[in-house]
């Protein structure tokens, strides 16, 4: 068949390798405008743009899927469309353009999170499985028929980033598959079955570390707002990363004290529980060891100091 692709991020990159590398014929690609990024702002294409280069196919980069890349799109005459994070609905018109419509990569088992961030709202939630879905593109959000699916344990620790990663990975292999039986003739979709969630795309704002909560409850919206938009508390005014946590020992802190246990950060949680700082970011400062930033505090914050014997006694 003759395949449109369509997507971003670097999830997407597999899947269009994936594509790329198969039986059929890549005939373009749809990607988002080059980016500023950096301090400087300087204009970046997409990792798919990057890794699109060098496949000798059209590339075709909009931030709204109207009119002109609706004709583009079309002129490529295409059989199928597949999209993967693309960051953009397809709507009518361009939605009926190939022969066999669209189909998405999806990053969670649906109707469980539709929408632009499920693995991150999966690990906030605490989810203990996820998965991937391919599913047929229709008006309504992520509420097609789907083709098929892969079931995916979590493993523990693992941030959004590591599980985007591993999905992308193994959810390239399952939409090559499938466009296979579409190809074929022999591909089946059956109605989404279950009760739908959202996971509308995070702001920075969600990932502040609400500290009240207990450390279970940090440590998931941790994992589940890495590395993006970012986990971060606010101390003095001052916005600190949280780029690498672990759960802490019980300990008899106030929500959002600071403790030094021997040789570990670790800051109160609810409950009595403890998040142990691992990695972090002061605001206009590269990533340290949380010991290095505790030795280079200058705060009014409440913090005490705990001898390595109680340190060894708390864990």
């Amino acid at each position: 068949m003759r395949i449109v692709f369509a997507g971003t991020p670097d999830p997407a990159v597999p899947s269009l390798t994936a594509i790329a590398q198969s039986d059929h014929d890549l005939v373009g690609v749809v990607t988002r405008t080059d980016a500023p990024l950096g301090r400087k702002r300087v204009l970046t294409p997409s990792p798919v743009a990057t890794a699109a280069t060098g496949l000798a196919v059209p590339i075709v980069k909009a931030d709204r899927l109207g009119d002109d890349a609706t004709a583009a799109v079309a002129a490529l005459e295409p059989d199928l469309g597949v999209i993967v994070a693309y960051g953009g609905l397809v709507r009518e018109p361009l939605l009926s353009v190939p022969r066999h419509g669209w189909i998405n990569l999806h990053f969670s088992l649906l109707p469980r999170w539709r929408g632009a961030a499920p693995v991150q709202h999966a690990l906030i939630a605490g989810d203990r499985v996820s998965g991937a879905s391919v599913f047929q593109l229709v008006p309504a959000l992520d509420a097609g028929d789907v083709f098929g699916e892969l079931r995916y344990d979590v493993p523990r620790g693992a941030t959004a980033g590591d599980v985007l990663a591993d999905l992308a990975d193994r959810g390239a292999d399952l939409l090559v598959r499938v466009v296979d039986e579409i190809a074929r003739g022999t591909a089946r979709a059956v109605p989404q079955e279950g009760e739908a969630t959202l996971a509308p795309k995070l702001s920075i704002a969600d990932g502040a570390l609400d500290l009240s909560r207990p450390a279970d409850d940090v440590l998931n919206r941790f994992r589940g707002t890495t590395p993006e938009p970012g986990a971060h508390v606010t101390l003095d005014g001052a916005r600190l990363k949280v780029l690498a946590a672990l759960r802490g020992p019980d300990a008899d802190l106030a929500p959002g004290a600071l403790a030094l246990l021997g040789r570990d950060v670790v800051m109160g949680a609810g409950d009595g529980t403890s998040v142990l700082l691992k990695t972090v970011q002061p605001a206009g400062k590269g990533p340290m060891a949380a010991a290095d930033w505790w030795r280079g505090l200058r705060t009014t914050d409440p913090r005490v100091e705990v001898p390595a014997t109680s340190a060894e006694k708390a864990s």
